[in-house]
Parts: C-alpha cells; structure tokens; sequence
C-alpha cells in the first residue's frame, strides 16, 4: 500500500487555506490533519469555508503552530507577512517540511524584506543561507524536489515571472521593462476594507502602491536567477472589480531582427512539459480561462521594430488563489513529497 503522508495546515480560515484544504481533502497521497487558526477554534471547517459543509468532521484547533507540525510529515503555512517569520524557529525544529506561503523568506537580501515590508527580518540568516527554496517549479523544479524548505511565490509575482521567462532563459530581458498587473479582491484577503468592500471594488479601478509593491524585489530576484541580465522593472497593480484573478501586461525590448514565430517557438519550448502553464493557440491569456483552476497561461506579441529594438508584449494570466497561491503552494509539497505534482490539481475548472 501507498504511504499516505501527514499534513497539517496552519493559519487555515482565509481564502488561501480553504483552497489548500479543499486540495488536501481531496487528494490521493496525503491525509490532511488538523488545521490550526486563530479564528473559529472549535468549530468545524465549513464555519469558514461553507463550501467544506459536509465534506469533513475536521475541526479548526487553537494550538501554536509548533503543536501543529508535530508529527507531520509536511506543514502548508498559511499565517501573514511578518508573522511567518517569528514562528519559523519553532516550526523547524519539529522535522516535518514546510511550504510557507507568506512573503518572509522570498527574499535572500534582509535590507530588501526591510525596505518592502517595513521591518527588520527576525531571522536574517534564514535568508542568506539557502535554507529555503523559492518554490516556482517552472524554474526551481529540482531545487524544490530535494528541499526540505520552500517559500512559494507570490500571486502577482508568479504571473510575471511566468510572462516573462522565456525572455529571461534566451538572455533576452534587458534594458526596461514595464508592468502593469490586474487583481482580484480575494488578493486582499478575507478581512474587509475600504479597498475590498463590494460597493467600491465592484465598480472600480484603481492602483495601489504603484511603483512600489512588494513583490517588485521577488520578481527581479527571480528573473535573475533564470537569466535576465541588466534590466530594471516597474511595476503598477490594478485593484480589478473580479473576486479571482490576475492578469499582467509586460512591455519589454528585444532585437529588431526577432520574429513573431521565434517569439512563439521560445515560449512553446520553454513551457513544453510544464503541466501547469499554457500557450493558447489562437487567442490570448484571459482570466475565466484558468479561474478555479492551477493553470496559467502566458503569451507574447511582437511590435514593431524601432532602431535596433521593436517591444514585445507579454501576457499573464491566473488565479491568484491557486496558481498565485495555495494551489502552488500544494504542487511545490507534491514535488517535495516525490509524488506527481498534478495530484489533486488537474481539474480544468468551469467556464464561464
């Protein structure tokens, strides 16, 4: 018989827990559990996720995260920005593998984290040390396979990176590059504000840390690592009246001898057995086709040639909550685990 392996889930009342949870229910080598949180303690699952009323007798624990991991095989760790960091010690002596869905080990520059997250890294030297492996399986695959670590990405940063890869494998992204990314409020979280409340955001459109969003440091980290060479990048997000969904348009520069079916070739190749990430034929990456599901779909469309250069026009496009998040973070456990990295994620997901 099949080993099933043991995960836990912490920080599991928000949107990105309940679709990880919703992934482990369901899937066909690992048995979720417990789920710890801060909130509902004591009652079952679906008091959060009413799409979860039912399915399990699974009940939100009040118990510190070092309780939680005991005994796991793998731990997905779903608590904020800044809090991740502060209970990563415990975490790590418990033995079980961690996927840490926040922000706070991204990075491998603590005066970057400081800069985009407004504190100093109580644990600078998790940072530098290679301790955790930054969880894009589209580039880090082997990486992630023997880690015992990971940070998974953002969900805008995943859509860019995705853009935009290929460009940066063939040395091809230099010189500027500039971004303009739409989101879904789900991105915000399952706490209201003023910038997700459904009056506003439903008729809406406006940016929000432009030029200035932390994910610009990921994104440029990562482009890096996969060959991108003496670029800079700018960056503006969109709050977007959708509830899932991101959708990034990248402008950069490449030789005026490049040609559309070279263009396309690069991106075909590069994603060619990448279970997750899809070149549409004969359109464009839209949202409704990947929405639920932990697809993306990337392209790009060639300008014309000015001088030396004509602009490309790269094309992302997922759902910020699976593929930008939770969904990713299940496929980085499957591939950390050893087991095909499609288990629980294959669905196609609805249309319209």
């Amino acid at each position: 018989m099949t080993k099933r392996w043991k995960a836990a889930v912490i920080g599991g009342s928000g949107y990105g827990g309940g679709e990880i949870i919703r992934r482990l229910l369901i899937h066909p080598h690992v048995e979720l559990v417990r789920v710890a949180s801060v909130d509902y303690i004591g009652e079952t699952l679906s008091a959060a996720h009413p799409n979860l009323e039912g399915v399990t007798d699974l009940k939100f624990e009040g118990i510190t995260p070092e309780e939680a991991a005991k005994g796991m095989d793998v731990v997905l760790l779903g608590l904020p920005h800044k809090i991740s960091a502060t209970k990563m010690p415990e975490l790590m002596k418990t033995g079980a593998r961690i996927v840490d869905l926040s922000g706070d080990f991204r990075l491998r520059d603590p005066a970057l984290y400081k800069k985009y997250y407004g504190a100093d890294h109580p644990n600078p030297e998790r940072l530098t040390d290679g301790t955790f492996v930054y969880g894009l399986p589209e580039l880090n695959r082997d990486k992630i396979k023997a880690a015992k670590y990971v940070a998974s990405p953002g969900c805008f940063a995943t859509t860019i990176e995705l853009a935009l890869l290929p460009l940066a494998k063939a040395g091809l992204l230099t010189g500027e590059v500039e971004i303009v990314g739409i989101t879904g409020s789900s991105g915000s979280g399952i706490a209201p504000n003023a910038g997700t409340h459904h009056p506003v955001r439903a008729v809406n459109l406006r940016t929000y840390k432009p030029l200035d969003h932390q994910h610009i440091p990921e994104i440029a980290q990562t482009l890096r690592d996969a060959g991108a060479k003496d670029f800079s990048l700018r960056f503006v997000p969109v709050s977007a009246p959708l509830s899932r969904g991101i959708f990034a348009t990248c402008f950069a520069h490449v030789k005026a001898s490049t040609t559309a079916d070279q263009l396309r070739a690069l991106y075909k190749e590069t994603f060619a057995n990448e279970p997750f990430v899809r070149v549409p034929e004969k359109r464009q990456p839209e949202v409704v086709a990947v929405s639920g599901t932990n697809h993306a779909e990337v392209s790009a469309v060639l300008g014309e040639a000015s001088g030396d250069t004509r602009v490309v026009a790269c094309f992302g496009a997922l759902d910020n909550l699976i593929k930008g998040g939770a969904g990713q973070a299940v496929q980085n456990m499957n591939i950390m685990l050893g087991v095909d990295e499609r288990s629980s994620m294959e669905d196609p997901g609805g249309y319209p």
